[in-house]
């Protein structure tokens, strides 16, 4: 962890989640207080339940709701895609973009990650822009190409500490039950952030980077502990409200 820098663990849901799920999210509202105090926690279910729990985090200071995509548009004929200002007005502090699902699934490139990402702030809110290697490219030594090619042209201009979050996920380790070596962790978050002192200075040194991949209680705390490791977004396991409250504990 950099000690300078707030933790944020935030939960990615994927497409999980009813109005069922409800018990589980207000269960981790229950036990947010207890982690407050060592990390911002963000949970960003799919966009039918943002509204249901942004309403039941409305008075909570201690968990967020954000949201996993939007469209580059504020509005416009686009059927069966949501505005960065539609999950604004639901209630999301801070939207997903280039997820590596998105970018295998619907072929995102780059450019479009941009596009969103500005979109994002359009709303005010933040933007946690995702990069990451595939086990091709891992096996043949372009993890270190490949993310900072990503980082650089997914990432806008006028980035700054407060409006943009980098998650950095290795492909290969997404709900795999892989991870990384620390000392593969630590290699690639310190070149993110030499990228990011770079390109926007003092900014770029207090930017959240996050892990991602594979993160359960049993690892969290060997991960949170790497250099430049400022906290996590987490798949599978923060759709159970004790393993993702573990996990923030961890820190």
């Amino acid at each position: 962890m950099t000690a300078s820098i707030r933790p944020l663990i935030a939960g990615n849901w994927k497409m999980n989640g009813l109005k069922a799920s409800l018990g589980e999210f207000e269960a981790m509202l229950a036990g947010a207080p207890q982690v407050a105090a060592r990390a911002d926690l963000l949970v960003c279910p799919p966009a039918t339940l943002v509204a249901a729990f942004a309403e039941k985090a409305k008075s909570a200071k201690a968990l967020a709701v954000g949201a996993q995509d939007c469209h580059p548009k504020a509005s416009g004929a686009h059927t069966g895609d949501i505005s960065a200002e539609m999950l604004a007005d639901a209630g999301a502090s801070a939207i997903i973009v280039g997820h590596s699902e998105r970018r295998a699934d619907h072929g995102e490139s780059d450019a479009l990650v941009r596009q969103k990402a500005e979109a994002v702030w359009r709303a005010g809110l933040t933007a946690i822009v995702c990069i990451g290697e595939t086990r091709h490219q891992r096996d043949a030594g372009q993890t270190l190409d490949i993310c900072g090619g990503q980082l650089n042209l997914s990432l806008p201009d006028g980035a700054s500490a407060g409006n943009l979050v980098v998650a950095y996920e290795p492909v290969w380790a997404i709900g795999t039950g892989l991870t990384p070596t620390v000392a593969d962790v630590e290699q690639v978050h310190r070149f993110i952030r030499g990228l990011l002192i770079d390109r926007f200075k003092e900014e770029g040194a207090r930017m959240r980077i996050l892990y991602g991949g594979s993160v359960k209680p049993s690892n969290a705390g060997e991960l949170m502990a790497v250099e430049s490791v400022n906290g996590a977004l987490v798949g599978g396991a923060s759709l159970k409200a004790a393993d993702f409250l573990a996990i923030a504990a961890a820190i």
